[in-house]
């Protein structure tokens, strides 16, 4: 399958490309049934200085670019946008969808509830897959956790931890600690109802009431150790685990070719939408000092 990449200013632009071409990776990183065959160096609000370096790694990797991302239609059978500005996905997968190709739009979704609800409309309206996730979703660890029911039992509550760097262009949880918020939907599955947030210049700490009366907990951090991990409270036991970034992104490129070959998104877009939700009811507590905020209905 033939796919399009858009937008240098991530390093995922790069290492998707190794994975899928099998270019400059281990071979255990390999995934297979798409290549990358075209790609747009596009711009960036928020980090411009990171596009000449990939966009010169792409170049040594043999991927012909051009200039436009509207370029790309008619080369290819997929697209994936990869702006680390979540607020301009709207813009800049409105042609593709349009197009009527299956759309891969990296973390975040959207940057509001009003534009990921654009997003998906225009989807729906075009009957376009699309699809849009953190790799910590699919990481190995968090993916076992799933199918340990048996011994965890049913999950009370789940606690993680993530890396939660931030930017203007990226509110809040929607810059870097979206993986955390991603690992938690995962785990928890949708229905959260509320959430308040306590957040200082070390640390985010985000708490979700669910409908059923469980409740779950993000740790964004930005002192001292940041890795990824998580606590499942379940009824039989309690599970602790770090969380590996070895093979996240294989694991997401994996669902993401799946989609393209399928046209089925893994996830529902009803979850996408709410953990946008999530993130901008955690993201108003954090202004007005912790208060409990609803989620918006995403229905």
């Amino acid at each position: 399958m033939k796919i399009g990449i858009i937008d240098f200013d991530t390093s995922h632009a790069v290492a998707f490309t190794q994975r899928l071409n099998h270019i400059d990776i281990a071979q255990e990183q390999w995934v297979e049934g798409g290549t990358i065959t075209v790609g747009c160096p596009g711009e960036s609000l928020l980090s411009p200085e990171r596009i000449p370096e990939f966009t010169e790694q792409m170049r040594q990797y043999g991927v012909p670019l051009v200039d436009q991302p509207e370029e790309i239609i008619g080369q290819v059978e997929a697209v994936m946008v990869e702006s680390v500005d979540g607020s301009v996905h709207l813009d800049r997968a409105r042609a593709f969808i349009e197009a009527g190709l299956p759309t891969y739009i990296d973390k975040p979704f959207a940057c509001s509830l009003a534009d990921a609800r654009q997003l998906a409309d225009l989807a729906a309206s075009h009957q376009v897959p699309i699809f849009s996730s953190s790799s910590l979703r699919y990481a190995p660890e968090v993916v076992s956790a799933l199918t340990q029911t048996d011994q965890i039992g049913n999950f009370i509550g789940v606690e993680v931890s993530t890396p939660a760097s931030q930017h203007p262009r990226n509110p809040g949880l929607f810059h870097y600690g979206i993986h955390g918020v991603e690992m938690l939907y995962t785990l928890m599955g949708p229905g959260c109802q509320a959430a308040w947030s306590v957040s200082n210049e070390d640390v985010d700490l985000v708490t979700g009431l669910w409908q059923d009366g469980r409740v779950g907990t993000v740790r964004g951090i930005r002192r001292g150790n940041a890795g990824f991990g998580f606590t499942i409270y379940g009824e039989k036991q309690i599970l602790r685990s770090a969380v590996s970034a070895t093979f996240i992104y294989r694991e997401l490129l994996k669902q993401i070719v799946q989609m393209f070959q399928t046209g089925q998104s893994p996830l529902l877009i009803s979850e996408t939408l709410e953990v946008v939700a999530f993130i901008e009811a955690a993201n108003t507590s954090a202004e007005h000092d912790g208060q409990r905020i609803p989620l918006a209905d995403t229905n």
